[in-house]
C-alpha cells in the first residue's frame, strides 16, 4: 500500500494496476446487493440483448477506483471525496482489466486531488472513465 502525503503528490503522478472480475465476485455482488437483473446473471438474456455474456454489474468494476485510490494512489491517507464514472463498454469476466490514474489537479487549501482514471482491456480498449476526488487526511 501506497502512502503519498499531500505534499509528495503532483500533477502528471499516476498509478495502474491490473484486475479481474471473477464468477464468484459477481455472485457476491448479486448476493450483497440484491440486484438480479437477468443482463448481470442469465447468459441468454445477455445474449439476446446483443452482449457476448452476462455483463458485469457496472458498480463492481467501478470498485476498483476505490481500489486506485485506496491502495495505490494515493494510497493509506486517502478519502474518496466524490466520483462521476462513465461506463463505455461492458466489462465481462474473466478479462484482464488495467485499472489506471493520473493525478490532474491539487487543491491546496482542501488538501484534494483530482485523478482522471480508466479502466481498460489489455488491447488498450476503454471500458470505462472516471474523475475522481480525493482528500488527503494524514
Amino acid at each position: 500500500m501506497n502512502a503519498y502525503t499531500f505534499r509528495e503528490l503532483g500533477v502528471g503522478m499516476a498509478h495502474a494496476f491490473e484486475a479481474v472480475v471473477t464468477p464468484a465476485m459477481m455472485r457476491r455482488f448479486r448476493e450483497d446487493t440484491g440486484d438480479d437483473s437477468p443482463l448481470h446473471v442469465d447468459p441468454e438474456v445477455a445474449r439476446s440483448r446483443g452482449f457476448s455474456d452476462v455483463v458485469v454489474y457496472g458498480m463492481l468494476a467501478a470498485s476498483f477506483y476505490s481500489t486506485l485510490v485506496g491502495v495505490h494512489l494515493p494510497g493509506r491517507h486517502a478519502l474518496l471525496h466524490g466520483i462521476n464514472a462513465d461506463f463505455v463498454k461492458p466489462v465481462y469476466t474473466g478479462v484482464p482489466l488495467r485499472v489506471g490514474g493520473e493525478v490532474i489537479q491539487l487543491v491546496e487549501a482542501y488538501r484534494r486531488i483530482e485523478i482522471q482514471a480508466s479502466i481498460t482491456t489489455a488491447t488498450g480498449e476503454t471500458l470505462s472513465k472516471a474523475r475522481i476526488r480525493v482528500g488527503l487526511h494524514e
